[in-house]
């Protein structure tokens, strides 16, 4: 894809506001809609993210368009999937008024981002290959998995989510924010902190502050069904204090076949679920299908 110069005005405070008024939108908790509204914010997560002319970006949750304006001025194409239909059907338009020449690059998808399929998202410009995105809280961490899972075209990507989630989706096993989130991430892709965000550039503010959460896909650990490895890592954190020779217990069967399963892994049925890899956690549920 050719490279376009940085041409789209981005939004401030009074436009986002004005966007707003005249599409009668009143943000809501429930969709998790806080917009931003501070260029310089914008400027930095494209910039961050890494994204270039050779990138279909997919953004979940455009809004009203401010990270969508920075990400056309830098990506070949975005793919911009929003489930607010007043939404969905004015972005085009506020992106023809600010960047009328970057139109062309921008596809529209109505849906909901947990539900999207590749067959959805790789037509018109083609499967996207970075996720660029501002997350509603509630659901960041299974709309990532989610897209990570059904989009091997994802090779990278930005997500800005709240700051406690940005913790346990780049956490390390052993820290206090490993859990689940860590180790599922962790199966996809290297993940790491990119970065803090105010809640002082949000309209209307949140009531908590957001991190950005770099990734980059990398090859699973192990051969292993991924629904297998991720049921182990279920059962290990659900029960999180309690050792994995107890927490697996329900999962294997018996606390004594949890015990086997985890010593043929190389693993101690001492240990609890935080202290382990997701290859670790590969390697209990290998050996369950060899046993």
């Amino acid at each position: 894809m050719e490279q376009r110069p940085r041409a789209a005005r981005l939004l401030g405070p009074a436009e986002v506001r004005g966007l707003a008024e005249r599409l009668g939108l009143r943000p809501t908790k429930k969709l998790g809609q806080n917009f931003v509204h501070d260029p310089n914010t914008v400027r930095r997560i494209v910039d961050t993210s890494g994204v270039g002319p050779d990138d279909v970006v997919l953004e979940v949750g455009p809004g009203i368009g401010s990270l969508t304006l920075a990400l056309l001025s830098e990506a070949g194409a975005v793919t911009a999937v929003e489930v607010d239909s007043a939404l969905a059907e004015r972005l085009p338009d506020t992106v023809a008024e600010h960047a009328p020449e970057l139109v062309d690059h921008l596809r529209v998808l109505r849906a909901d981002a947990m539900r999207l399929t590749a067959d959805e998202v790789g037509v018109g410009h083609g499967p996207p290959t970075a996720l660029v995105a501002n997350l509603p809280y509630n659901v960041a961490v299974p709309v990532v998995l989610h897209l990570l899972a059904e989009l091997p075209s994802l090779r990278h990507g930005l997500v800005m989510v709240q700051s406690e989630v940005a913790d346990r989706m780049a956490a390390e096993p052993g820290s206090r924010s490993y859990g689940a989130p860590s180790a599922k991430s962790a199966w996809f892709a290297s993940v790491r902190r990119a970065g803090a965000v105010s809640r002082n550039v949000f309209w209307p503010v949140p009531n908590v502050d957001s991190g950005l959460v770099a990734f980059a896909r990398r090859e699973p650990p192990s051969e292993v069904s991924r629904d297998r490895v991720f049921a182990v890592v279920e059962a290990a954190f659900a029960q999180r204090r309690k050792t994995l020779r107890s927490a697996l217990s329900g999962w294997a069967g018996s606390p004594a076949r949890a015990e086997e399963l985890l010593r043929a892994a190389g693993v101690d049925p001492a240990a609890r679920g935080e202290q382990l890899s997701i290859a670790e956690f590969a390697s209990v549920a290998a050996a369950a299908e060899q046993r």
